[in-house]
Formats: structure tokens, sequence, C-alpha cells
């Protein structure tokens, strides 16, 4: 069965948007594997906007499930991720003012920095994963670097989905069967929702992990934490 990972950075906007400490990150996380999640995933930045580095380090000792730290891999992000030794990198190629994640890197041109990285990562005993579209040969580079996952970058899915479902998942699928014949595990995330996480799942059985932030918290505001996340859950089990 596919895990389903939550991504906490819109619970720290909330937070922020105030100061002080109200919702609990730490409590949200928590609550998220009472409620079933199979992991905790967050992407810090630089200007700590949403996910602060020191919850990072807070969540840590908590995370009973596995716990995912994605992002830009500059000096201080890999700094973070060595120290706090979590169970999953996802290496992300946005810039430090990006709203949120908007394309995969191109793998080829990045070659030697991300296979430096997977192989650092990979010594302390932390599972790389490098995000990527669907482009075959991108994939391809990808597995040479040492990494152990990508995750498919599924914005194109989710936008094309209410046009056609069976051409919007036609690369997804071709590129999660390529990656898995060169060994490499596949996580999906971005945009993916109600609507269109059970098609997903239904033509991607194997899929490892989806990383699901924006979409599940919005919802939880109509359906409460608990009952959203089994939502999400019914939508990797069908």
């Amino acid at each position: 069965m596919t895990n389903l990972s939550v991504n906490i950075n819109k619970v720290a906007t909330i937070r922020n948007a105030r100061g002080g400490n109200m919702p609990n990150i730490l409590t949200v996380a928590q609550d998220c594997e009472k409620f079933g999640a199979q992991g905790i995933t967050v992407h810090p930045r630089p200007d700590e906007r949403h996910i602060r580095y020191s919850d990072v380090y807070g969540l840590k000792p908590l995370i009973k499930t596995e716990f995912n730290i994605e992002g830009y891999p500059c000096e201080k992000f890999v700094d973070l991720v060595l120290k706090v030794k979590p169970t999953q990198v996802t290496l992300v190629p946005d810039s430090p003012d990006a709203i949120t994640s908007n394309a995969g890197w191109d793998v080829k041109s990045n070659f030697e920095l991300l296979s430096e990285l997977a192989d650092t990562f990979n010594s302390n005993g932390i599972r790389t994963s490098i995000f990527v579209g669907t482009d075959l040969e991108n994939i391809s580079f990808a597995a040479k670097t040492g990494a152990d996952r990508i995750e498919l970058y599924t914005e194109p899915y989710a936008t094309n989905y209410p046009i056609n479902k069976e051409n919007a998942i036609a690369p997804f699928i071709e590129a999660a069967q390529y990656a898995k014949g060169l060994g490499l595990g596949v996580n999906a995330g971005h945009d993916l929702s109600l609507e269109n996480l059970a098609y997903f799942s239904k033509c991607i059985p194997w899929i490892e992990e989806v990383s699901i932030g924006h979409a599940l918290i919005c919802d939880a505001l109509y359906f409460g934490l608990q009952q959203t996340i089994s939502l999400y859950k019914a939508c990797l089990q069908q």
C-alpha cells in the first residue's frame, strides 16, 4: 500500500500569521500519526516563513513514523538534515524565494551535485529522493546519482485531470514504470487531492509514498483532521 505522508507546512503558516504557538506544530504532527498518517513531511525554507528550523529539531524525537525533510540543498539545509537524520531527504530545486515547488530537477545539469549529496546522505543512513518530472532520460540520470527514490512532480497531472484523466496520467505511468525498472523507489507529490488521488493510486499502485499538504489541510477545515486523513488513506486503498 502507498504510504500517506502529511506535509504540515500550511499548519505552520497559520501559526506564523499570529505569532505564538497556535496551532502547535508538534501536537499536529503527533495527531496526524495518531489518525493514521504513515509519515510527516516538512519543507523548511531559509526565510522560515512556515516551518522553522527549530520546528524540525523539535519534531525529530516525536515522530514515530517516517520523517521526510524536503528542500533545496543549500549549506544550511544539508547541515540540518545531517544533524536531524530523518528517514528520508527529498531534494527539491526551488529557489529560496519560491512560493512553492514548481518544477523537478534537471538532473543531467546538476548530476555532480546530486551524486555528491546522495552519497553523503546515504552514508549517513538517510534515504535520498530526487524531485523530478516525467522525462525518462532525466529519470535515468537520477538513478545514476545513487539516489534511492524519485518523487514525481504531479502538478501537471492535477492540472490536466479534469480535462482528460487518461491523458493526464499516461506520462506518469510510463515514468513510474521506467523508474521501477531502474531499481528506483517512486514517490509522488504536489497538488494531489481528494479529487484526483484515487485514480492516480489505482493507475500506479506501486507508488511508495505520496506527500500531501495544501489540499489536505484545506480539506481538514471542513472535515476535521482525523476524517480528512481517513479520506485520503481510503483513496490509496482502492
